[in-house]
């Protein structure tokens, strides 16, 4: 009997889906997010030289006051070729190992589930790692070396998007065709593909003439919140402080460097890094606002803007279903109570929503195609719920065509439904 996992190693979380006898299942993963079905693609490593990964890891890092290092969006370092290695605690680790660690712990969860070693696997990704061709070729080959490090031999790559049409396909009634254009929206890239789908067996026959064209934009949920960091939060953390040097009477402003890693939560653990931090000593000496550096420190030497930032997730996501939301978030004298409404969320994000928009377009310029001519527009992913998304495809599509379910998982099933494309 063969057995093939597909894995879809987010930005934000992973999955597993297992494809054995011809069908496909999602696997639970982790004891945290929608059943299970999702483990946060997160690390905490502690002082013992312990490691953690999804839920535990979370668990770990509160329990233990954020003394240790906590890593998130790991995924979006695959492509940066000037990242190679950090060291943890004494021990260096590469970009493939902290993915490998990952994988490694997904791959075991999926063997004590099916009852036997598995060595081959699907691996989701998105269109576009970089514009950069290079650094796109990268990034794939650390995912594959990650891959092999956590003791897979196997290994295929399916467009995350194209996946998601194969896991639409599977709801359609034998014979039945479509021309979908698929909406993939993740934690770090939103992916487009315009595919022919067809429910029942065609699904295991080739599919690389049926995929009319594809694209991506590197721009997606965690942009949307940086945007929303840097406007609505970072004035707590010295974004308009101002100090003088010794000796000068001129007033200078925070280096815009760390307040743009700031606003990226998978970047703040570069601040650590000991000039960066004896640089904001000496700037906190000399600000006019002592406080807010004073802020600034403590995100760093706590840890905690995984926190924050899932303050600023909450009040987005909640923009969703309301027109206006707080953002809440309180630590040690630093209490942040910012509310954000959906008129202000879409005019702070509206060059993001411009490079969707103009994705979207090109995509279906792509495929030699009209958009009156797309029968089905399938979105998934929870960025895809953001109501200026919902209307970005409404005014091209129209409102009746578009189709969203299984959110989170459409990706991983739709890889576990490509190995017959592959094996």
């Amino acid at each position: 009997m063969q057995i093939v996992f597909g894995i879809d190693f987010g930005t934000t979380n992973s999955a597993l889906s297992v494809y054995r006898n011809g069908t496909v299942e999602v696997v639970a993963v982790d004891g945290g997010d929608q059943g299970g079905e999702l483990m946060r693609s997160v690390l905490y490593f502690n002082e013992e030289h312990e490691i953690f990964a999804g839920h535990e890891a979370i668990h770990q890092y509160v329990n233990d006051g954020a003394a240790g290092r906590f890593m998130q969006s790991i995924k979006t370092f695959l492509p940066n070729t000037s990242f190679d290695s950090t060291e943890i605690f004494g021990t260096r680790y590469t970009i493939d190992d902290l993915v490998a660690i990952i994988l490694r712990k997904i791959k075991a969860r999926g063997e004590a589930y099916v009852g036997r070693p598995v060595e081959s696997v699907v691996l989701g990704r998105p269109v576009v790692f970089s514009q950069d061709a290079a650094r796109d070729a990268v990034a794939e080959q650390r995912l594959e070396k990650a891959a092999r490090k956590a003791g897979f031999r196997n290994i295929w790559f399916q467009y995350e998007p194209v996946a998601a049409a194969l896991a639409f396909e599977e709801s359609l009634q034998p014979g039945e065709e479509r021309i979908v254009f698929i909406g993939d929206f993740g934690g770090g890239t939103s992916d487009f593909s315009v595919i022919r789908v067809k429910g029942g067996a065609f699904g295991r026959s080739d599919r690389r003439s049926d995929v009319l064209s594809l694209g991506g934009v590197y721009v997606a949920g965690d942009k949307f919140d940086s945007q929303i960091m840097w406007d609505k939060v970072a004035h707590y953390f010295g974004r308009y402080a101002r100090y003088r040097t010794m000796g000068k009477e001129e007033w200078n402003s925070i280096p815009k460097s760390i307040i743009y890693t700031l606003c990226q939560w998978h970047r703040i653990p570069l601040l650590r890094a000991r000039k960066t931090r004896e640089l904001i000593r000496v700037i906190k000496g000399a600000a006019d606002d002592r406080r807010a550096i004073g802020h600034l420190e403590n995100i760093i030497n706590d840890n905690y803007g995984f926190f924050l930032f899932q303050a600023i997730e909450k009040a987005k996501c909640e923009l969703s279903d309301s027109d206006r939301s707080l953002i809440h978030f309180q630590d040690r004298d630093l209490i942040i109570n910012e509310e954000i409404c959906t008129e202000e969320f879409e005019a702070l994000n509206a060059d993001n929503f411009r490079q969707i928009a103009a994705c979207i377009d090109e995509v279906v310029a792509k495929s030699g195609l009209l958009p009156a001519q797309m029968d089905t527009v399938f979105l998934t992913g929870g960025t895809s719920r953001i109501p200026r998304i919902q209307t970005l495809f409404a005014d091209r599509f129209g409102r009746d065509r578009l189709e969203q379910r299984n959110a989170f998982t459409s990706v991983v099933h739709g890889l576990g439904s490509s190995v017959p494309l592959f094996v």
